[in-house]
């Protein structure tokens, strides 16, 4: 893995976009500055320049722009915030336009961290809602520390935590006790046509009870609590 780039460098590797090579700029961009999702002190220097191709003012694919902004500002702390306030603001409409326009479900999720890390959201904007992509996360129970699978598939017929061979059923959430984030996701989600990932919320903000100890727990406190 190389060092992120100086700003020498990113303005040098920036100016290329637009061109027939834009596809391999950002995949090296990505795992210069973001290395499997990390984000450096030094990633925050690419803010600027995500910013401008997101307006318009620089060539470049919007939507790659955005998301990487999405997972640089993510990680951002008060320091970072203030310093790029003007790029995170510019950035905060098209997040929000890129995320009514998202079909996929990976996109439509990714989209959603994005505006909620512009929005200076800080626990759900840092990964911890791609789970609903392949609906299932992994998670520890809080009392037994047994490392649990739980599963909540598309089609209604396999909503379980697991632990080896045990297994016992989950309980979404009622969609009417949601709280801001999950009911403007669930929302969101219905409202783009991805049924699956609004009624993932229901099981994320849900309860589960381990398969081994038979320990009660809130699903989304246990996401919460691993690190992304």
């Amino acid at each position: 893995m190389s060092d992120p780039r100086p700003s020498d460098d990113l303005a040098a590797t920036f100016a290329r976009m637009g061109g027939p090579d834009e596809e391999k700029i950002w995949s090296a961009l990505f795992d210069d500055i973001c290395h499997q999702g990390s984000v450096y002190d030094d990633s925050f220097l690419a803010l600027p320049f995500l910013a401008a191709i997101a307006k318009g003012d620089a060539p470049g694919d919007v939507h790659q722009a955005v998301s990487m902004a999405g997972l640089i500002v993510s990680a951002a702390d008060e320091g970072h915030t203030e310093r790029y306030a003007d790029e995170i603001a510019a950035l905060r409409p098209v997040g929000r336009r890129l995320l009514t326009t998202a079909t996929g479900h990976y996109d439509f999720v990714d989209m959603f961290q994005c505006v909620l890390a512009f929005e200076d959201e800080r626990l759900w904007s840092q990964s911890r809602l791609e789970g609903l992509v392949e609906c299932e996360y992994e998670v520890e129970c809080p009392s037994c520390w047994s490392e649990l699978l739980l599963s909540f598939d598309d089609d209604g017929d396999a909503d379980y935590a697991e632990a080896g061979r045990n297994r016992t059923p989950l309980r979404p959430a009622d969609p009417r006790n949601l709280g801001p984030i999950p009911a403007r996701l669930r929302l969101a989600a219905a409202e783009a046509g991805l049924t699956d990932v609004a009624r993932g919320v229901t099981f994320l903000f849900g309860t589960a009870d381990c398969p081994d100890c038979e320990a009660a727990f809130a699903v989304s406190e246990q996401v919460a609590a691993r690190p992304y």
